[in-house]
């Protein structure tokens, strides 16, 4: 089978159920496809930090008929990931077992509601979500300006920054099922806390409605233009990042207490701790996964030698070691 199907293709996919060597243990039950569906793709250019191994397999549906009908047919068990895009995640080296899901643009629309309700497909970024309610006079979604991701990614996580998260806006999802199946959940059901809500590994947010207030497009552009300066001036963009490394702890900053133990600059092969933002963790250019989580965890250690307190991480780190 070739590693590449083109979109648009029908083409069947074939794999005994129950797995062997050429899906790492897990079979792709025949199934027709209208996306693109790739086997052993490199993930690597995908995600921020530009490192990490293949995915087993690698989907881009056309729609949500063929993400849910693909779904469907999979081997039960058949781990699936969704991937945005790829910030705050770390690929490991040795890639990604069962099916990454990558929604394109058929899953970044954005559509302007009544009563200030915007409606996203989970592949839309957020700079572009807070754009269009900026044009429609609808304020509250400024902050999404600051949040490096999609709508799948930070509604899955209760993204935040700039005192504001996705809990406070949401108003439901639309979710698929690694079976296939789609629900539609209420904000309610996702009992989000700090940069956690209850969906389970491998469901997949494919659109959200989130509710603002009237506002002024002029006074909310501004806000947003504060935003990204501020971004710009404190965090290190222009790097090959992953966003904020750990969780802030009750109280405190993780970049302070990681400061506190000298790590500003800290190095392991090519990743090195930001020496603009010390939460946040750098490939310097030839680093691997291994280095960057590695890193990680080493500062883990020092800041609890040094301050007592066990720093989470936020940074998803997903794959084989």
């Amino acid at each position: 089978m070739s590693n590449g199907l083109q979109m648009g293709e029908n083409r069947w996919v074939s794999g005994a159920p129950g797995g062997g060597e050429e899906t790492g243990g897990h079979g792709i039950v025949p199934v027709e496809v209208e996306g693109d569906l790739k086997k052993d793709a490199p993930l690597a250019k995908l995600v921020w930090f530009k490192s990490g191994g293949k995915a087993d397999w690698l989907f881009e549906p056309a729609n949500l008929e063929d993400l849910t009908n693909f779904l469907s047919a999979l081997e039960p068990g058949t781990p699936v990931m969704a991937l945005g895009l790829g910030s705050n995640l770390i690929i490991r080296d040795g890639g990604v077992p069962g099916v990454v899901v990558r929604l394109g643009k058929p899953f970044s629309t954005v559509e302007v509601k009544r009563d200030n309700v915007i409606e996203c497909g989970g592949g839309a970024p957020g700079i572009l979500v807070a754009s269009a309610a900026r044009d429609a006079g609808i304020a509250g979604l400024e902050f999404l300006r600051g949040i490096p991701g999609t709508v799948g990614g930070f509604v899955r996580m209760n993204g935040g920054a700039y005192g504001r998260e996705v809990a406070d806006i949401l108003v439901d999802c639309d979710v698929v099922m690694p079976n296939g199946a789609f629900l539609t959940l209420p904000v309610g059901d996702l009992e989000y806390s700090y940069r956690h809500s209850r969906l389970t590994e491998g469901t997949i947010v494919v659109a959200a409605r989130f509710k603002g207030e009237p506002g002024d497009p002029e006074v909310i552009g501004a806000e947003m233009d504060r935003i990204a300066e501020e971004r710009e001036n404190s965090q290190p963009l222009r790097t090959k990042t992953g966003g904020s490394t750990f969780k802030n702890p009750p109280g405190t900053s993780a970049w302070k207490l990681v400061d506190e133990a000298g790590c500003r600059g800290l190095k392991m092969g090519g990743a090195q701790v930001s020496e603009k933002h010390t939460n946040f963790l750098i490939n310097t250019g030839d680093a691997t996964s291994s280095d960057i989580e590695g890193l990680g965890e080493e500062v883990r250690r020092r800041v609890s030698e040094k301050t007592g307190v066990a720093l989470e991480w936020e940074i998803k780190r997903v794959g084989r070691p």
